[in-house]
């Protein structure tokens, strides 16, 4: 016999969130996700189910008032939709997660999901792909990841593509907090409007993350320098052999200088030989030019809007993760 209950105290919220969501990832972690709550301030709305044997179901939201709908939680969003990725469902079983979201006080669309255990990995459909660089496939050597991902021809145009925006006098600065700024800087120049960083409640959520990862010595900050000065500034996370790429800027007026850093990235992570490298989704077409590793992630929604981008299953129906 199951028990259903909705959890609105952001403490409440927390102690079951680490009951059941052990540190994996770094999405994982409360305190990282509280950083955007502190701005974005959504209720909390998390749906639990319980057994004698304690949680066995938890589906984390937050209410998202412009869109008139649920997301996962803390709701930080661009362009409408939440941001944060490698988001995670608990439920011991497909039932449950069905009996929880018929709870969902209105719409929801969860995105970015890993699959839920427990539920078959068939009955999902992707929502957007992240990619992956693995370092420990090519034996931590850059060459043999050439040799192994790209005809000789493609591989000499990338290199050729890179050498010559190198060739304009580019040098590297690492772990400088202040340049930070130059990254927002650069992003909001690029971008304007689009830029994630033009809402103020997620510049300043981001500068909070910033600062989290900062203090807790996991923090990376790789700027290349044109010239002695910033042409791109990348912001990431280390942490247990996983290198996290989170935001980045770069100077439009040096349009090969994204590849450039990128190709650096994948550099430093073969002599330092890590697991991997996670650049996230994003249509950014360098990515599958660069023939990196897909990782899908999964959206949960009943959303009309969601509902015909996934294959058209009526708005309402039963759970399901899409």
């Amino acid at each position: 016999m199951y028990q259903f209950r909705a959890a609105t105290d952001l403490d409440e919220c927390r102690e079951v969130w680490e009951r059941v969501f052990p540190p994996q990832s770094l999405t994982d972690l409360w305190e990282l996700r509280l950083c955007f709550h502190r701005y974005f301030q959504r209720p909390p709305c998390f749906l639990v189910a319980e057994d004698a044997d304690g949680v066995c179901g938890l589906v984390p939201l937050s209410w998202i008032e412009e869109s008139a709908c649920y997301g996962y939680f803390p709701g930080e969003t661009w362009e409408g939709k939440t941001w944060l990725e490698q988001n995670r469902v608990f439920v011991r079983s497909e039932p449950i997660l069905t009996a929880l979201l018929e709870r969902c006080p209105s719409t929801y669309s969860l995105r970015y999901l890993l699959p839920p255990a427990g539920v078959p990995r068939e009955h999902c459909a992707v929502d957007e792909v992240g990619y992956l660089f693995l370092p420990p496939r090519y034996g931590f050597d850059l060459e043999n990841y050439f040799q192994a991902e790209f005809s000789h021809r493609n591989a000499k145009r990338v290199k050729r593509d890179v050498n010559r925006t190198a060739a304009l006098g580019v040098s590297y600065r690492y772990d400088d907090l202040a340049d930070f700024e130059h990254l927002l800087r650069l992003n909001m120049e690029r971008f304007g409007e689009r830029s994630y960083f033009a809402d103020t409640r997620f510049r300043e959520g981001f500068r909070s993350a910033v600062q989290f990862l900062h203090q807790q010595g996991w923090l990376r900050v790789t700027t290349l320098l044109i010239q002695g000065e910033p042409a791109a500034v990348d912001v990431g996370c280390m942490r247990d052999g996983t290198y996290t790429l989170l935001a980045g800027g770069t100077d439009s007026r040096y349009p090969g200088v994204a590849k450039l850093i990128n190709l650096h990235h994948m550099q430093r992570a073969c002599q330092e030989r890590l697991e991997q490298v996670d650049f996230l989704c994003g249509d950014f077409s360098w990515k599958t030019l660069f023939h990196l590793t897909p990782r899908p992630l999964y959206l949960l929604s009943n959303a009309a809007d969601y509902t015909r981008q996934s294959g058209g299953v009526e708005a309402g129906s039963a759970a399901r993760v899409e």
